[in-house]
């Protein structure tokens, strides 16, 4: 990881050629694991970086953030690696209600989460439903399982043919454009059921940094390297 002066980080902004950036945060178990912590510390250490680079993104004028902290597969993991997820997000929404600076979205099913989790996530969309700028938080979500939600809708409207237009209107994010960057950590290189219709045009950045050490400086050497590149969107 490089240093920079601060005034360069300070004036670090983004153009119109990057208004809505994703982040697969993936990592927090394997840091924990190489510092002989359990996992639930490195999703913790994870909650401290996710707060930190959100702020950052909105700061430098990206208007919607993705972040994918919780899918339907992760509830295959252990009982008390799901508590403590739970928790952390049950604990960022009190301390969310103080911020509203930002409209909170929760891309997935909620009918699975009980029903005080739920309620939270719920009041929070509302009361920050006036804002401009937009977080959303993928948790109990699947790519997959988006676009059949997205068609049952679209059935229960009666709706007999289909455009892509349709489909968009009818998916969790709806209310956002789709992702001109996905980033994800840790080395890994797939985009595991995420933002599936979303992602046809994205740019994709794959880093070696595990998400808690993922920090400002390697935030803003992605951006640089995303504006390095040249969008065609199937033209020449």
């Amino acid at each position: 990881m490089f240093k920079r002066k601060n005034n360069e980080i300070e004036n670090f902004q983004v153009d119109e050629r990057l208004t809505h950036i994703a982040f697969i945060m993936d990592g927090n178990g394997r840091w924990a694991k190489s510092r002989g912590l359990p996992r639930k510390i490195g999703h913790r250490q994870g909650a401290i970086a996710f707060e930190k680079i959100v702020d950052e993104c909105l700061r430098i004028g990206i208007k919607i953030v993705t972040v994918y902290a919780f899918s339907t597969e992760n509830w295959k993991r252990p009982k008390d690696e799901v508590d403590a997820i739970m928790n952390l997000l049950d604990d960022y929404i009190e301390k969310a209600k103080t911020k509203q600076n930002v409209r909170y979205i929760f891309l997935g099913d909620k009918s699975i989460l009980n029903d005080k989790l739920k309620d939270k996530m719920i009041e929070l969309e509302q009361i920050t439903s006036h804002n401009e700028k937009i977080l959303n938080i993928a948790f109990n979500y699947g790519g997959r399982a988006e676009i059949v939600h997205a068609f049952n809708e679209l059935a229960n409207q009666g709706k007999k043919e289909i455009t892509e237009d349709d489909i968009s209107a009818n998916l969790y994010t709806k209310d956002s454009k789709d992702p001109d960057l996905i980033v994800r950590t840790a080395n890994e290189q797939r985009i595991s059921n995420f933002l599936l219709w979303q992602c046809a045009y994205s740019e994709f950045y794959f880093t070696k940094v595990l998400w808690p050490d993922f920090n400002v400086a390697e935030l803003h050497r992605i951006i640089k390297d995303f504006y390095s590149r040249k969008r065609n969107y199937g033209g020449i």
